[in-house]
């Protein structure tokens, strides 16, 4: 889990409805910089990788999109690939 100051704790603790409305408007954008700045708290390689083809790829935008939409409504997370 991230530090209660990171960057990726703060958008952990949006409400789960403000954080439902980002990922419907801005989700392919939030998932790819999410994974990059998790990478940077993580270190892990494969995080950093996901977060560039998702925020330079076409499918890879839109498959991520889908995936961070459905994680944050079942888990209120963003946890695929995302370590």
């Amino acid at each position: 889990m991230a530090n209660n100051n990171s960057l990726t704790a703060s958008y952990e603790s949006l409400p789960k409805i403000c954080k439902i409305i980002l990922q419907i408007l801005l989700g392919g954008v939030i998932g790819g910089v999410y994974r990059i700045v998790r990478f940077f708290e993580t270190k892990n390689i494969v995080t950093l990788v996901v977060g560039i083809v998702c925020l330079v790829t076409g499918v890879g935008n839109l498959i991520a999109w889908i995936v961070d939409l459905v994680t944050e409504i079942t888990s209120n997370r963003i946890t695929v690939l995302a370590d």
